[in-house]
């Protein structure tokens, strides 16, 4: 059939729902003037002869009129417009309105037009019209649940579903009718006792989460389809850490939001990630704030084409700035955010520029350009162990490059910087942290002369040989304006799931190669979120910002990285130390064994978000660190093995 309707399709030059369309009608005239003349038939005790010529000439004379009629009135109720293989209540809803309409214009006119009919022939019409239309439609469904129900156990993979609710039904309907797919749930995994030994759809509710284990041995259960999207995500990953154990590929649906719009289908399914297991709360942030904040503003983000920085750049764009500008020295990574916002959202204003922010004359000139409001400072080299080998480049590009971006900034009247800071400036123990902490130190030293109204006492650096090429005549007159009213702030957080550098996606190419996953200590711990989350703490804090402070998320429990590992292998449908080794390297050179969020000098102060804090800065000598400054930058420039050793002596923690 389906052959047939492709060539007649083809021939008439039309579409194939076209050609379904027309069936449809032809159909239809069928049946709904068949229906009434099987009352008719049926009321003459199905003997044609018998039939009273009066009532089959009224009939027969009001064939064309009834069909003009029911034509006219499905088209209005859309029932020639509906997908019928996924027709449910609505569907069934405007067939039944269809058929009530359409019996009682038909009692009335051919009663006024032709003759007065039998009882019988009303009422046995009218049913016998609702189970011809009503059945073609829902026929295909029919057959889909037939067919899923006599499918033998070997066929496809054997699912287990956990969520009995309204979003684990959906996906149980959507899998009976979605053609090509042998997969079959078997049962159902629901914590509401109530539920216990009941049926949807003919699929057992077998227990509770306590039941999974046992449940996907004695069902065999290939595949855990998680369809809980009210669950918070601490008894969500109490159930994946469940699941994880049984060996099954896991599947979950993503959010709340999904049932809200009704998009609950088995292609909004998605493997269940790492970031599922860690149980933290997501991070909620005032967006009409941020809106408020961003809209109608020039935006800068430098590293704009980095994991963080592309983020920023999705989600200020978002914000409908009035330009946003996205700065990166990898032309690879600048191109692809360019080209996916061109995409996603074609009328939004923004320019894509090349260049370091290593370079004052290249920044100078960008902000000559687009003089922006707000500037996001993500640049950064942030690999510990090369930066371990490299010190003065970290140096250059971490400390330097935020500070040539800052001082561009007070000088061309931004009115807030903020600062993509890290844990690792806590304390640190690796040149990367250090590096992260001088740049905390830079800007708010910056803050405090601007609050002391001695912003023109903040040195233009220049360094001699290759910098001083970029940074003589950055500033025209070398001069800081007296009114400056820039805000300076860092924002500091841990790892990022999923970011470039980040050990998630290094465990994952380790499994894809069969292993060994490489742990450096079976006890290093560190802070985990993802990456929209970071970039919501980062605008957030532009909207708290007063000047001067080091945001600091509420990152939960930290992980261990061992466990990361293991969960990952087990997401993987293998088993750790058996199928993947995982060994020990040892920690790496500058690698601490745990991470700080806050130096404990610092106390905390509280937000309107919950989950973001306050640090107090610790005090230091602002001049004695500018001062300072100049000399560090010689010894970065010049490559010197100094350079290390006066990083590390000019923070104090």
């Amino acid at each position: 059939m389906r052959r047939i309707t492709g060539k007649l399709a083809k021939w008439l030059h039309l579409e194939h729902w076209q050609i379904i369309m027309i069936y449809l009608i032809v159909y239809d005239v069928i049946a709904v003037n068949g229906a009434y003349f099987l009352a008719l038939w049926l009321r003459f005790d199905f003997r044609y002869s018998t039939i009273t010529p009066y009532f089959y000439d009224a009939w027969k004379h009001f064939v064309p009129i009834y069909t003009v009629i029911c034509l006219v009135t499905f088209w209005v109720l859309r029932l020639y417009k509906s997908i019928w293989r996924f027709a449910s209540f609505p569907e069934l809803g405007r067939v039944a309105l269809s058929s009530a309409v359409t019996a009682v214009l038909h009692a009335a006119l051919i009663t006024v037009i032709f003759a007065r009919m039998p009882i019988s022939y009303y009422i046995l019409g009218a049913f016998f019209q609702f189970a011809f239309v009503l059945g073609i439609r829902f026929s295909y469904r029919f057959l889909n649940v037939i067919r899923s129900r006599f499918k033998t156990p070997e066929s496809g993979h054997r699912v287990m579903l956990i969520g009995a609710g309204a979003a684990g039904q959906m996906i149980l309907r959507d899998m009976l009718r979605t053609e090509g797919s042998d997969d079959r749930v078997v049962c159902f995994i629901d914590d509401n006792k109530n539920k216990w030994g009941r049926t949807i759809e003919g699929v057992t509710v077998v227990g509770g989460r306590d039941d999974i284990m046992s449940a996907a041995q004695k069902y065999n259960i290939d595949k855990i389809y998680v369809a809980i999207p009210s669950a918070s995500r601490g008894e969500l990953r109490d159930i994946l850490n469940i699941c994880k154990e049984t060996g099954c590929e896991l599947k979950s649906l993503p959010g709340m939001y999904q049932l809200i719009s009704g998009e609950i289908t088995l292609a909004k399914m998605k493997d269940v990630d790492i970031a599922d297991l860690l149980g933290r709360e997501q991070i909620n942030v005032d967006l009409e704030e941020i809106l408020e904040s961003l809209r109608g503003k020039t935006v800068l983000v430098t590293g704009g084409g980095g994991s963080i920085g592309s983020e920023l750049c999705r989600q200020i764009a978002r914000h409908k700035p009035g330009l946003l500008v996205i700065f990166d020295i990898y032309e690879n990574n600048a191109y692809d955010i360019e080209q996916e916002l061109k995409s996603d959202l074609p009328d939004l204003n923004f320019a894509v520029e090349i260049g370091s922010v290593r370079d004052s004359r290249r920044v100078n000139q960008l902000f000559d350009k687009y003089h922006p409001d707000y500037v996001y400072h993500a640049a950064a080299h942030k690999h510990v162990p090369l930066m371990e080998t490299s010190p003065c480049e970290a140096i250059k590009n971490n400390v330097f490059g935020t500070y040539k971006t800052a001082y561009a900034a007070m000088t061309h009247g931004c009115r807030r910087f903020v600062l993509v800071s890290t844990d690792k400036a806590v304390n640190p123990t690796n040149i990367m942290g250090v590096s992260k902490r001088l740049c905390e130190m830079v800007i708010q030293s910056f803050d405090r002369k601007i609050r002391a109204g001695k912003a023109d006492t903040i040195p233009r650096l220049a360094a001699h040989g290759e910098d001083a090429l970029f940074a003589d005549g950055a500033v025209d007159d070398g001069k800081v304006p007296n009114d400056v009213r820039t805000e300076f702030v860092a924002v500091r957080f841990g790892n990022v799931l999923g970011s470039n550098g980040s050990v998630v996606p290094l465990f994952k190419k380790m499994i894809a190669k069969g292993g060994p996953v490489e742990v450096t200590h079976k006890d290093i711990i560190r802070y985990f979120m993802t990456i929209p989350e970071a970039v919501s703490l980062i605008l957030q804090a532009g909207v708290y910002a007063k000047g001067g402070e080091i945001f600091v998320l509420d990152m939960g429990e930290p992980v261990k990285i061992d466990t990361l590992a293991r969960n990952l292998i087990k997401l993987s449908g293998f088993t750790p130390d058996v199928d993947i080794k995982i060994v020990y390297t040892g920690l790496r050179p500058g690698e601490k064994l745990y991470e700080e969020k806050l130096m404990a000098e610092e106390g905390m102060q509280t937000t309107p978000n919950k989950l973001i804090h306050i640090g107090h800065p610790i005090p230091f000598d602002e001049d004695e660190f500018l001062e300072r400054l100049p000399r560090l930058m010689e010894y970065a420039y010049a490559n010197l093995e100094e350079t290390r050793a006066e990083a590390e002596d000019m923070i104090k923690e």
